[in-house]
């Protein structure tokens, strides 16, 4: 088997090319791939699909890239605290498909099992279901279609070469999911450990999902909103 590790960000995106589907993990900023999402900034790409919860915040996280107008569509399920992604909204610079989260989650782990597309009442009678078909089962239901994509970066706390996966806390969210959904997912990792040095019933995702790992460096790890309690 060739190594799946790479040198940084830049090398592992060899291959990403102008008009991809990118999913890109994270919750917020919680969990993101942000040296991938540097290197993005540095690329001539364009025309980019993107499936994210959400597409940045404030001038972190995809938005690097959606202030570049690399990004022509969008799913995501949050929509807030975006002022850049707004604007472009309104402009109609960018198409976005706003999608129930728990519906969204469902749709990426249907691509990673194989399920082409599936019922679920959640957005029915609601503009979600436009041009849905509808069926009735214990109550209607609108069909969804499950989410695929070239590429997924995500981020994990720990990997080894295999790519096997340990998440930290809910920097989990959507990644392993993605991982399952893409042709190629490309993990960075803020530490990455020997083979076997993460216990088999510790690992959240088995590298036979991974493709390309590195360590990644110069983590911010910033905090959307910061909430301090009083003492007082």
């Amino acid at each position: 088997m060739s190594s799946k590790v790479f040198k940084d960000a830049q090398s592992a995106l060899f291959d990403f090319k102008s008009g991809s589907t990118l999913m890109s993990g994270g919750f917020g900023l919680c969990g993101i791939a942000e040296n991938c999402i540097d290197a993005l900034t540095q690329m001539d790409v364009k025309d980019l699909t993107v499936i994210s919860n959400n597409i940045g915040n404030s001038g972190r996280g995809l938005v690097k890239i959606l202030v570049q107008n690399k990004i022509k569509k969008a799913f995501c399920s949050y929509v807030g605290g975006n002022p850049d992604l707004e604007k472009q909204m309104m402009a109609k610079t960018i198409e976005v498909e706003l999608v129930p989260q728990g519906t969204f989650a469902e749709r990426i782990r249907a691509a990673g099992m194989g399920i082409r597309a599936f019922y679920t009442p959640t957005g029915f009678a609601t503009p979600v279901a436009e041009g849905k078909d509808v069926k009735n089962f214990d109550r209607p239901c609108i069909l969804e279609t499950a989410l695929h994509a070239d590429f997924a970066i995500i981020k994990a706390q720990k990997g080894d070469p295999y790519g096997n996966l340990w998440f930290k806390e809910t920097a989990r969210n959507f990644s392993p999911l993605m991982a399952m959904a893409a042709k190629t997912t490309i993990v960075e990792v803020e530490e990455l450990v020997e083979l076997g040095e993460i216990a088999p019933e510790d690992i959240h995702l088995p590298g036979l999902f991974v493709q390309r790992i590195f360590q990644g460096k110069d983590y911010k790890n910033d905090i959307e909103f910061l909430l301090l309690e009083d003492q007082s």
